[in-house]
């Protein structure tokens, strides 16, 4: 077998380059449980970004901003949703935009993987523990190339951060009037906002001033897919591009998902809004074409950007948005939701359970029974917290059930999109709404280990006993 086409054994990943009696030792103490780490990384983070932006330097003149106004948008930043309660531009000084970018970087990096990439730059190396908690939040096989791993995300993000920045600075000097010093900081804020799936736009009315500008929306559309894609895949997809049957069962689901998804919410958006007198309606063919792909196909894949005002879209265009903002886009990269494996592997189960069979297949490979249980629980976790948050929402803000639940299926997600209700919520409905963006951007598993407080290991077996199920 050539080394191209060998995949993972059992002794590779933690266990086979540490062996079993080592991994044993590590789980008794905190690495046992990495999503404490990340939890609180994060949480230490938003509340450094939330300190800054107390600040009197990172605000406009006039201007006093809230605790609550400034941990709102510190958590939007970090946790790359793009939810704001106070409009970007006007509001915030360069100083607030920069730190708010630096956020987003942070957020997009994720936690160890951020510390990591700090750590070899200034020290050069990185320790046993380090590398563990790292190889488990950017969902790495086994942490002997954990190295290579920090240097090819900040590679790959850098470089499509900054391909992005070129292409958008061109346009907004050349083709929008703006200076060179102006279109090159706005081509980097929002190409940084875009890898990263943040949603975070230097106008007021978010990017629906370019709706029908290709030239920047279609550079905007490429770094969101590239980033909600995920870093494994992407490692997958630059090594063995040319050759699909050689790629893992995680990267063909992940491509194969995307691509239905994004030509499914480009074809239902399109077709919704086509005689919208408020969205699509006055557009001609190609610029419906354009902004249904863009809006309707990439954004709410945890983006966020927004090209037409979602106030005045059809409901059955806000279910279809809050679908897509529910699955979000791949693991291991900066897109939300409860990504889009978890739903093609319980897509698998089910036809599965309909055809008889008795294992769950995909692409020629057997699904461990593990995994599908991780799955649903990720599933039934995110149906719970959207439930109960958009129930909590409707209390609190009186506000029409299908606003509020788009609201929350965005904050879960890290999506960023809004009907234009986050700023006029009332306090406890933002605070519900901050909540839901950290918990989507750690992950409902990853919150509930950080909880737990131990871990449980049965010693016997109950006897089974089948319940009617339907």
């Amino acid at each position: 077998m050539t080394r191209r086409s060998r995949r993972p054994g059992p002794g590779d990943g933690v266990v086979g380059r540490l062996g079993w009696h080592r991994v044993t030792r590590l789980t008794v103490g905190q690495l046992r449980r990495p999503g404490v780490v990340v939890l609180l990384g994060f949480a230490s983070m938003v509340l450094l970004v939330t300190v800054l932006l107390m600040l009197p330097v990172a605000h406009e003149r006039g201007v006093t901003t809230s605790f609550r106004e400034a941990l709102f948008t510190a958590t939007s930043a970090v946790c790359v949703t793009g939810l704001i309660v106070v409009d970007t531009p006007t509001y915030w000084s360069t100083f607030g935009e920069i730190v708010i970018l630096s956020g987003i970087q942070f957020g997009g990096f994720g936690f160890m993987t951020s510390a990591s990439l700090l750590g070899l730059l200034v020290a050069r190396r990185m320790g046993l523990r380090t590398r563990v908690l790292t190889a488990a939040e950017t969902r790495t096989l086994g942490v002997g190339d954990i190295r290579r791993v920090i240097r090819g995300v900040a590679v790959i993000s850098f470089t499509v951060e900054a391909l992005t920045a070129a292409l958008l600075m061109l346009r907004f000097w050349l083709g929008h009037g703006q200076s060179p010093a102006g279109a090159a900081y706005h081509g980097v804020f929002h190409a940084v906002s875009a890898f990263n799936n943040a949603g975070f736009a230097l106008y007021s009315d978010n990017l629906i001033g370019f709706a029908t500008d290709p030239f920047i929306c279609l550079p905007i559309a490429a770094a969101v897919i590239i980033g909600g894609i995920g870093f494994p895949v992407i490692f997958e997809l630059r090594r063995e591009l040319g050759t699909p049957r050689l790629w893992s069962v995680h990267t063909k689901t992940t491509v194969l998902t995307t691509a239905l998804l994004l030509v499914g919410g480009t074809v239902a958006v399109t077709a919704f809004e086509w005689r919208n007198p408020g969205t699509l309606g006055p557009l001609s063919v190609p610029e419906k074409l354009l902004v249904g792909f863009f809006q309707g196909g990439v954004q709410p894949r945890t983006a966020g950007f927004n090209s037409l005002d979602y106030a005045q879209v059809h409901e059955t265009s806000l279910l279809v948005t809050d679908g897509l903002m529910f699955i979000g886009g791949g693991s291991g990269g900066t897109a939300g939701g409860i990504k889009v494996t978890t739903f093609m592997l319980l897509l698998f189960a089910i036809l599965a359970e309909v055809r008889g069979d008795p294992t769950v297949d995909a692409f020629g490979r057997q699904v461990p029974t593990s995994v599908l249980r991780q799955a649903l629980s990720v599933a039934l976790l995110g149906v719970a917290l959207v439930g109960s948050a958009t129930l909590a929402l409707l209390a609190v803000s009186g506000l029409d059930l299908d606003r509020v639940l788009f609201e929350a299926a965005s904050a879960f997600g890290t999506v960023g999109l809004s009907t234009g209700i986050t700023a006029a919520l009332p306090p406890a409905g933002q605070y519900i709404l901050i909540a839901l963006m950290f918990i989507g951007r750690i992950g409902p598993i990853t919150m509930a280990s950080a909880l737990a407080l131990k871990e449980r290991h049965k010693l016997f077996r109950l006897p089974e006993e089948r319940a009617i199920v339907g």
